[in-house]
């Protein structure tokens, strides 16, 4: 039996490049993992099997499934695995938490069941499943690009505080897709606030909160109806900085302490918010 944890995400930054010609996006972002995690358990069985603890998520769909019967069949593995999926990371929120799961799924499988394929093969299934999948394959900090198959890995930033907010709006279905289709060529950028973002943490080790950026800021609140009002409340409860997470509905704001950090989620939860305290995080599979 093995347990692992799968982190969810941040993008610190995300730019869109175009549109590419097969209908996708280029994107540039710089993402770190976060010490917001679900918990993964795997033990060995004569077929697949899921168990989630959260009913709307036990389905064909679900990330972890996918990846454990794309590795049997592009590896021809006869045996299979139980797997316990536990979920902490709210989902469709933009932190990532279906395609930590794949990812964490593939590393694990590929060490339980001795098949030794290499990361770049790992990495090539994972874009498969998810574009945030192949980076969380890594998981630390790094720099993503094409349609989030290309990973960079940078060095690990210094331990950093973050509040991410999880407003109650409702789920949207194709959300990442409606967000795509709204975005016109002039939100799309060329790279520079990643390139600044970078040089800046190189120099640092560390990340400034003045430089994060999200393009889908620029539609997100149009679409998604009440989330300026949580952005709003996470302004009067004291942040500093708000920011996007991803393609939302998260948001999430980089504070300079643990201390301040506990006294904004406090004002949070006292306006009946969901919220949670976390750090930079790079957990081991």
């Amino acid at each position: 039996m093995l347990t692992v944890l799968a982190p969810a995400k941040l993008n610190l930054v995300l730019e869109v490049l175009g549109k590419r010609s097969d209908g996708y996006h280029e994107v540039r972002s710089l993402i770190q993992t976060i010490n917001l995690c679900d918990r993964i358990t795997f033990e060995r069985a004569s077929e697949i099997s899921l168990e989630c603890d959260e009913p709307s998520l036990q389905g064909a769909d679900n990330l972890v499934l996918r990846a454990a019967l794309l590795l049997k069949e592009v590896t021809g593995f006869t045996k299979g695995m139980k797997i316990k999926l536990e979920k902490h990371i709210p989902w469709g929120m933009g932190l990532g938490g279906g395609s930590s799961d794949a990812a964490v799924t593939l590393l694990a499988l590929n060490q339980l069941w001795g098949l030794n394929l290499t990361m770049t093969k790992l990495m090539r299934l994972a874009a498969q499943l998810s574009s945030d999948a192949p980076f969380l394959l890594y998981r630390g900090t790094a720099v993503v690009s094409g349609r989030g198959e290309k990973v960079r890995p940078l060095a690990n930033l210094a331990p950093s505080w973050f509040v991410v907010l999880v407003p109650p709006l409702p789920r949207i279905p194709q959300k990442t897709k409606q967000l795509y289709n709204s975005l016109t060529a002039e939100y799309f950028t060329r790279g520079e606030f990643t390139k600044k973002a970078v040089r800046s943490c190189s120099r640092a080790k560390s990340f400034n909160k003045s430089l994060l950026f999200d393009v889908f800021e620029k539609v997100a609140f149009d679409i998604f109806l009440g989330l300026r009002d949580y952005r709003e409340c996470f302004i009067k409860a004291g942040a500093s900085n708000v920011c996007l997470a991803g393609s939302g509905l998260a948001l999430f704001s980089l504070v300079e302490t643990q201390a301040v950090g506990k006294e904004l989620c406090s004002r949070l939860y006292s306006e009946g918010v969901e919220c949670y305290l976390v750090s930079t995080f790079v957990p081991e599979v």
